[in-house]
């Protein structure tokens, strides 16, 4: 899994790509990312499959936040992203969320 994060110069805004590899989403038909930034929605950010296998979005987060995200996988299948900057304990079952900071 991977975060790629760059920071615009003129905005107080941070480009940050999500990869979801192919050995994680193998066997994934459609995946969303779902988090502090779009409500949970898992209609708001679909991710789209590329080439190799992987899935792929990049959203413009405010600089100065924490975000909470997971990935779900064919809308009943949770990831977590190995390189989040850290976890945090869900609200919701025995599980934990992944944190982005910008």
């Amino acid at each position: 899994m991977s975060i790629k994060k760059q920071y615009l110069k003129n905005k107080p805004v941070c480009k940050v790509t999500f990869t979801l590899p192919r050995d994680r989403a193998s066997e994934a038909q459609n995946v969303a990312l779902m988090g502090d930034f779009n409500d949970w929605n898992p209609g708001t950010t679909p991710m789209k499959r590329r080439r190799d296998g992987s899935f792929e979005a990049t959203l413009n987060l405010d600089t100065g936040h924490e975000y909470q995200f997971r990935y779900l996988l064919n809308n009943n299948t949770w990831e977590n992203d190995d390189s989040a900057d850290k976890y945090v304990r869900s609200p919701y079952g025995d599980t934990e969320n992944s944190v982005i900071a910008v």
